[in-house]
């Protein structure tokens, strides 16, 4: 039986697009657009770690010393996770910032995906560390919006994503796989994704692109 190392290793050898196709094959949310690649042009790919930020004024009064946002899901999280931020108050302020994005890289973190704006980019190229995010702003969270929950399902765009499930991002988009799917899909998408390396491997050995996307293309999704 795989470990969830070994789904992680499988992901990371793939890309969006064969993920998506996958997903869509079987009938599960395939992939969102609009959430950037804003620090790096790597591909991440790993297992989630939740939080959830909502409007300050809304947030009910908590007990004990304030945690910065964020820091709850670094601390969670495995080297190799992805953290995966809800900010979708309408708010313009920061989800995830420079000290987060150091202090992620330095447990070893593959990235963040937030929905929701983001900010200290530049910190977050001078680290290497990937950040996937829908807007970059400079706004500070501070007064604006707080931490209600980590490690608990958030909504990503039209998806309900949980601590446990699966990521991987590029340029194209990012993708969340629920744990209980991540076998299915991957076989479907190495599947995709090898039919795709024969056709490449077809053109450059002078077969017609006609013939090499024939009907069959079309249909491989059914």
């Amino acid at each position: 039986m795989s470990t969830p190392a070994e789904f992680v290793r499988r992901l990371s050898r793939l890309d969006v697009c064969a993920v998506s196709d996958a997903m869509d094959k079987l009938g599960l949310p395939a992939a969102l657009s609009g959430l950037e690649q804003r620090s790096t042009t790597r591909r991440i790919a790993g297992r989630v770690v939740t939080y959830r930020l909502v409007a300050a004024a809304q947030a009910p009064a908590q007990e004990g010393p304030p945690r910065h946002l964020g820091t709850t899901a670094i601390e969670m999280a495995q080297p190799g996770d992805v953290v995966v931020v809800e900010q979708r108050t309408g708010l313009d302020a920061g989800s995830w910032g420079g000290i987060l994005s150091l202090g992620a890289k330095l447990r070893g973190i593959a990235g963040v995906i937030a929905d929701g704006p983001v900010r200290d980019i530049d910190e977050a190229r001078a680290y290497d560390f990937p950040v996937y995010a829908r807007a970059l702003t400079a706004r500070t969270a501070r007064g604006r919006v707080v931490e209600s929950e980590a490690g608990r399902p958030i909504s990503i765009g039209d998806v309900t994503v949980g601590t446990g499930d699966y990521a991987i991002a590029d340029a194209s988009g990012v993708v969340f796989v629920s744990a209980a799917d991540i076998g299915r899909v991957l076989d479907t998408a190495e599947h995709i994704a090898g039919r795709e390396a024969a056709m490449a491997k077809a053109l450059l050995a002078g077969a017609r692109i006609t013939e090499v996307m024939g009907a069959d293309y079309e249909h491989m999704l059914k």
